[in-house]
Parts: C-alpha cells; sequence; structure tokens
C-alpha cells in the first residue's frame, strides 16, 4: 500500500496484508504507562528545580516540557535535553548514580525509582482499543514487536499480561547493549523489524511521542501512525506521521 498523505484522523480500510510486522511504541500507545512517566518526570524535575540555586531557568516544569524534550527519549537524553532547554548544567555522572546525586543520570535513576514505585503500586492494564488491535494482528499471523526508550518495557507487559504477544522487545537495554541510538533516530525499529526478518518497508510503526514518530520518518517503513495521546494531531503530522489516530481501535477494520 503507497504511502498516505490524508490528514484525516483515521485510517479506514486499511488492508494489513499489505505488511507484514508492526513495530509498536509501548508507553501512550498499548499501555497508558505515559502518564505514569509524566506523573514521575514532572515530580522529579518539580523538586529539583525547587532545590536548584545555580545558574538556569527554574520556573516550574510543566506538562509541555514533557512533550518537548523527554517524550518517547531514552531516559538520560530525556534529562540531559530538558537542562539544556533550561541552560542549566550538570556533571553526567555513572549510569549507576544514586538517586540522591544531583547529576544527569542521578536525575534520571531518581525519575526511574518513582516510575516503579507507581507502577509496582498501581499496576497497568492496556488501552482496550490497542488489545483489539492486537487481537486482530494476532489472527492475521503477523509477527509484532515492542519498540521503547524505556528500559521497564518488559515489566510493564508482565504487568499487563501481554508480554507473550510480542515475538520481541528492543528496550532500553537492548539499545544500549547493542549501541543503538535512541529515538529519534531509526536504529532501534530497524533492529526490531530485522529480528522479525521483515524489510522495513514492510513493517508499520506505531508511536505517540514526536520523536518516535521522528524515528519513523527518519526509517524506510512502510507506514508511520501517530496515536495522539496528548502531544497533539498537528505535532505528531508535523513529526511525519502519515495518519494519525485517537485510539488504536480506529485501526481495526
Amino acid at each position: 500500500m503507497p504511502r498516505t498523505t490524508d490528514p484525516g484522523p483515521t485510517l479506514v480500510g486499511v488492508d494489513w496484508s499489505d505488511y507484514d510486522a508492526a513495530l509498536f511504541d509501548l508507553d501512550g500507545v498499548v499501555t497508558p504507562t505515559a502518564e505514569v512517566h509524566m506523573r514521575a518526570w514532572a515530580e522529579m524535575f518539580s523538586d529539583f528545580l525547587a532545590s536548584w540555586d545555580g545558574d538556569g531557568d527554574t520556573s516550574p516544569y510543566t506538562d509541555q516540557d514533557y512533550f518537548d524534550h523527554v517524550d518517547g527519549k531514552p531516559r538520560f537524553d530525556g534529562v540531559r535535553d530538558f537542562l539544556a532547554a533550561r541552560g542549566i548544567e550538570l556533571p553526567e555522572g555513572d549510569d549507576d548514580a544514586p538517586a540522591g546525586e544531583v547529576s544527569v543520570r542521578g536525575l534520571g535513576n531518581r525519575k526511574n525509582d518513582a516510575f516503579n514505585e507507581v507502577l509496582e503500586r498501581d499496576g497497568v492494564e492496556a488501552f482496550p482499543g490497542s488489545v483489539a488491535l492486537l487481537d486482530h494482528l494476532r489472527d492475521l499471523g503477523m509477527p509484532l514487536a515492542v519498540v521503547s526508550s524505556s528500559a521497564n518495557a518488559p515489566s510493564v507487559l508482565r504487568t499487563a499480561g501481554l508480554l507473550d504477544r510480542f515475538a520481541t522487545v528492543v528496550d532500553g537495554r537492548v539499545a544500549k547493549e547493542l549501541g543503538l541510538p535512541g529515538k529519534p533516530a531509526p536504529d532501534t525499529f530497524a533492529h526490531a523489524a530485522a529480528v522479525l526478518e521483515v524489510p522495513d518497508s514492510r513493517a508499520v510503526v506505531l508511536e505517540d511521542a514526536t520523536s518516535g514518530v521522528r524515528a519513523g520518518r527518519a526509517g524506510a517503513f512502510g507506514l508511520v501512525v501517530g496515536v495522539d495521546r496528548g502531544a497533539g494531531a498537528d505535532a505528531l503530522r508535523a513529526a511525519g506521521a502519515d495518519v494519525v489516530v485517537g485510539d488504536l481501535q480506529e485501526l481495526v477494520p
């Protein structure tokens, strides 16, 4: 199926047999854990900004900061990009920097601790529309992958009861082990397609973050679907989404 330029909000009558694999982002696409990430980022950055007495902009952290600088990126990249936008310079720190350390990786680990606390306490259930699409693609026998910047992707999928739905999970740990640059580079999606033994041109990328959509656009993927969970349909289209939907149920024939 040729790449569509239709700016409409839904993809009507898509023939999934035109594609051989689907590559899903996780947080905000399959599960509502993007909201948990947002709360964890907001808590961490708000506490940091309130206590920071060095140079830079310490005005309150907002949801727009999340969408502009953090959403969809590897954790430490998100910290680094947000601090750069505020003109704040911190030492990098080590990967295992304690959460109380004022460094890029210390702040990233502080955020990760907050996320895991919420996940363990509250659990997570997948979006019903996402499960409906997963069911449809399973019935078609289409191989599926999760491609997530989060190192927590396997635990989230396990908690949601969906780990067995995906032939491979390319998460932050896999990307680090293989030296793959994170989104908005297309490398993690391309690796997932290679594991599934599917050409990029026959794979569909499904993303809710502008950085993830840019990753899909930067590759030679057959279709890039933007899922608007708050980033905004216009922003997703500007980042390169071929089509934008509000829920994956819209992609079920």
